[in-house]
């Protein structure tokens, strides 16, 4: 594969970087917050799971002492 130039490569780039469909900034801050959302979600979930095997666990460990 031979070299380019690196004049020849920069205008590449930023032909290619023209084609890229950057998304607005309200469709960021939307996808931002919807990631936001859902990590809490995912937090909420797994903290609920969490104290319902510690609670069966620690039922299940009294009961056999």
């Amino acid at each position: 594969m031979a070299k380019a130039n690196p004049l020849q490569f920069m205008q590449q780039v930023r032909s290619e970087v023209g084609k890229v469909a950057w998304p607005s900034r309200r469709e960021v801050g939307l996808t931002t917050l919807m990631v936001f959302v859902m990590a809490a979600l995912t937090a909420a979930f797994f903290s609920v799971i969490d104290i319902v095997i510690r609670t069966g666990l620690t039922t299940l460990l009294n009961y056999l002492h």
